[in-house]
């Protein structure tokens, strides 16, 4: 009789729950209709702590995004110049493993990390080889194809990462998120033209070979970002960053080994070079570590909207490392990109559907743990 209760008590539990989940996705699918907020509640919206933290993060990585650029050009434009894409990375892929991973071990246990081996890992290495062959195309593109033709590709991010995320996050972008990528990009149109007004081309050796390498790296770089949204969205980011800088660590060990093993045996380890890798992996340990927060609390559009806006700090710090001078429509080009910025920021887009995905997934993978552990207890 005990039993007979118990097993009416549970059928009752799992339809109380069924029913709440349908109400949830029919939420969801059909969410109740918002009254429009002005112009002006909108832009009041945009000095509350939680707004003002988002921009000032996306510029934070931007900066970081700056100093890497800062030290390649210094590694490529010295009295040594060195050009090791692959190892320049290494050492950030390196310490991002050890030091997530140990994250990880200790919050999830030895068995809890191989059990995300065991689960998850075809994922972070496809993600991984994504990152590692993102980083490679676009550092190495600088050396074969003019700076303003890999400026100018270099943009291809943005509109791939809008269609991966309408195609693969299910997100629905409104006309103003449209309109805000629109004036970004003529912020770096105005950018590039100041550039080419000014005669700050550099030549490149074989531009084709260099402009496909960079819309190769575009590309990845879009792939993996729109990757590593959805991945943060549902596991803990110390998990995400941690599996890519292990899974990344070895890909790119072995790339590294087949690539630029020569070049390494011919490079004058001086201390300025040294100096200048260990700049560069600093930048790009903080990007990676930083970059998961931005892009849980926005969007991986957004995370590159806000990277436009590099060039123009690296110009700023141009000025004083390289005697640089400022063209009049730099400014034009900032205010424009943090405009656009602002724009597609405060106009949320619907994620009701990429909700409704990872509600999905994420029931499937508790139907899939229970019947193990019911196959388990058979």
């Amino acid at each position: 009789m005990s039993a007979e209760k118990i097993d009416s008590g549970k059928m009752e539990f799992e339809e109380q729950q069924q029913q709440q989940q349908q109400q949830e996705a029919k939420e969801l699918d059909h969410p109740q209709p918002v009254p429009p907020e002005s112009w002006k509640a909108r832009f009041r919206g945009m000095f509350t702590r939680q707004a003002l933290s988002v921009l000032l993060l996306g510029q934070s990585l931007s900066l970081c995004i700056t100093a890497t650029t800062l030290f390649s050009t210094k590694l490529a434009q010295g009295d040594n110049p060195v050009s090791i894409p692959t190892s320049q990375s290494f050492l950030n892929y390196l310490v991002l493993g050890i030091v997530y991973t140990c994250i990880t071990l200790h919050k999830e246990g030895l068995r809890g990390w191989f059990e995300i081996l065991r689960h998850r890992s075809l994922y972070y290495i496809v993600f991984a080889l994504i990152d590692v062959e993102g980083n490679y195309f676009m550092t190495k593109a600088y050396s074969y194809t003019s700076l303003l033709s890999a400026m100018l590709l270099d943009a291809w991010t943005i509109p791939c990462v809008v269609l991966l995320s309408v195609f693969f996050l299910k997100i629905h972008f409104i006309r103003w998120h449209y309109i805000g990528v629109f004036i970004c990009l003529v912020g770096m149109g105005f950018l590039i033209w100041s550039d080419m007004t000014a005669g700050k081309d550099f030549p490149g050796s074989d531009n084709l070979k260099g402009d496909l390498f960079c819309l190769a790296g575009a590309t990845f770089y879009a792939l993996s970002n729109v990757g590593q949204e959805y991945l943060v969205r549902q596991r803990p980011m110390y998990e995400v960053v941690g599996q890519l800088g292990f899974w990344a660590t070895i890909i790119n060990g072995i790339q590294l080994a087949i690539l630029e093993r020569g070049e390494l045996q011919t490079i004058n380890w001086t201390g300025s070079v040294i100096g200048y890798i260990i700049g560069f992996d600093i930048a790009m340990f903080l990007l990676y570590s930083v970059s998961p927060i931005l892009l849980r609390r926005s969007s991986a559009t957004f995370f590159n909207l806000s990277l436009l806006t590099s060039d123009f700090y690296g110009l700023i710090f141009g000025v004083f490392l390289f005697n640089a001078k400022i063209n009049e429509l730099y400014p034009i080009s900032y205010v424009l990109i943090m405009l656009g910025i602002i724009i597609y920021y405060i106009y949320p887009a619907p994620e009701a559907q990429f909700k409704r995905r990872l509600a999905d997934d994420n029931v499937e993978t508790k139907l899939e743990s229970d019947a193990s552990d019911n196959s388990a207890m058979v």
